[in-house]
């Protein structure tokens, strides 16, 4: 052989042994059901190729003065809030303030309903008003969003229950309030005395994912659009400071997040923990199954999902009772948050649960012992468990 082929010859064996070295020590990419973050299977190209525009705007666009940040925000990006699109924790924990009855917020001059907590220098955050009552939420998980938003008014309203008719102790209410002036509601949207049901966020006061995406911007970063190109420390209107398109393009990044995957569905202990969570009768409101109405995205439309959520508010006792309402909430009343992803929150929330609308309860267990008010007898129920079916239902709730 000549030298050459032996220099060759060398080389690719070389290669080859870097290549397999490299293989044992690199660590392997995560399992799917290990991420929160992704789109939803069966986008067309160009949908795919818009939700990593959003994708860009909502992780990697930082805000800064010169790009519009501010005066006064709470945070400089999106993405900052909802690490991988998870939950968020105690550091990004935003603080709400208003009322107690369900009139309307009086001090939307004053700054409210958020407190924008931090300024560019030359200015002062805000404080919270004299008066004023308040109440903390922690950033929720973004995925799975869009398929919440196809949920029809008439499903929501067959799973609520005002009067308890049914006895279960579970009564269940839609958050109705007037839609934002550029939102425009679907043909099937069921008003009442001309408010809409809304259904995102801690006490559902927000309509839809545009809604959702505007005020985050305005209220969180400071940032205004042509949506609402009001100034949260003027007052007054002034020119976009994003563009339309990049938010129409966040919109449909988070309508397009692919929901939760459950893991370990085949373990025994998670099996015998869902048989649990139905008769404690936890899915009295986290209602495991909903369906979508028709959408252009196809892969969103008409198609069944298990979020563990009915989307209503409900009466969750004293204990929750923060003094502060939005919308027709009342301040003991809380939209049932969905329970899929959460074996995975711990990932985005520091290595610890931070769990309820605030972050109060440290551990899963901890929150079911905070519920009350409708939730009092399944929370009654989960007391009297032996400790074996009590692992079980966590592990099935973790599983989610």
């Amino acid at each position: 052989m000549s030298t050459r082929l032996l220099l060759i010859f060398g080389f690719v064996l070389s290669l080859v042994t870097l290549m397999v070295a490299c293989q044992k020590i690199m660590p392997s990419a995560p399992a799917e059901d290990e991420l929160l973050d992704g789109p939803v299977e069966g986008l067309t190209y160009e949908q795919s190729q818009r939700f990593l525009l959003g994708d860009v705007a909502f992780n990697d666009e930082i805000f800064t003065p010169e790009k519009g940040l501010g005066p006064v925000f709470v945070a400089t990006s999106c993405g900052s809030c909802h690490a991988g699109d998870g939950k968020g924790h105690p550091f990004t924990t935003l603080t709400r303030f208003g009322q107690v009855d369900e009139t309307g917020n009086k001090f939307l001059h004053q700054g409210g309903p958020q407190l924008q907590n931090r300024a560019i220098p030359g200015y002062k955050p805000e404080q919270i008003p004299a008066g004023a009552t308040f109440s903390k939420f922690t950033p929720p998980a973004n995925t799975g969003l869009g398929f919440f938003e196809l949920v029809s008014d008439a499903d929501i309203l067959a799973m609520a229950d005002p009067n308890d008719e049914d006895n279960d102790g579970i009564s269940g209410v839609p958050n109705y309030s007037h839609l934002a002036a550029y939102v425009v509601p679907p043909a099937n949207a069921i008003p009442k005395d001309g408010k809409y049901i809304h259904r995102f966020g801690k006490k559902g006061a927000a309509y839809n994912l545009l809604h959702q995406t505007v005020n985050a911007y305005n209220q969180d970063i400071g940032i205004t659009s042509s949506y609402d190109p009001i100034d949260v420390y003027t007052h007054l209107a002034i020119d976009p400071e994003i563009s339309t398109q990049t938010v129409n393009d966040v919109v449909f990044y988070l309508q397009t997040l692919k929901a939760p995957i459950q893991r370990n569905q085949n373990d025994p202990a998670v099996q015998r923990g869902s048989l649990i969570f139905n008769q404690i009768n936890c899915a009295g409101c986290h209602k495991p199954t909903l369906k979508t109405g028709p959408s252009p995205v196809v892969a969103l439309s008409n198609t069944e999902f298990h979020p563990y959520t009915d989307l209503l508010l409900h009466d969750m006792g004293p204990g929750l009772d923060d003094g502060y309402t939005e919308g027709s909430a009342k301040t003991f009343e809380w939209r049932t948050p969905p329970l899929w992803g959460l074996g995975l929150s711990i990932n985005s929330q520091g290595g610890q649960y931070h769990l309820l609308h605030d972050g109060r309860a440290k551990s899963i267990e901890e929150a079911i012992q905070m519920h009350g008010g409708e939730a009092t007898a399944s929370r009654d129920k989960f007391a009297k468990l032996s400790a074996n079916d009590k692992n079980d239902l966590i592990k099935f709730l973790k599983s989610l």
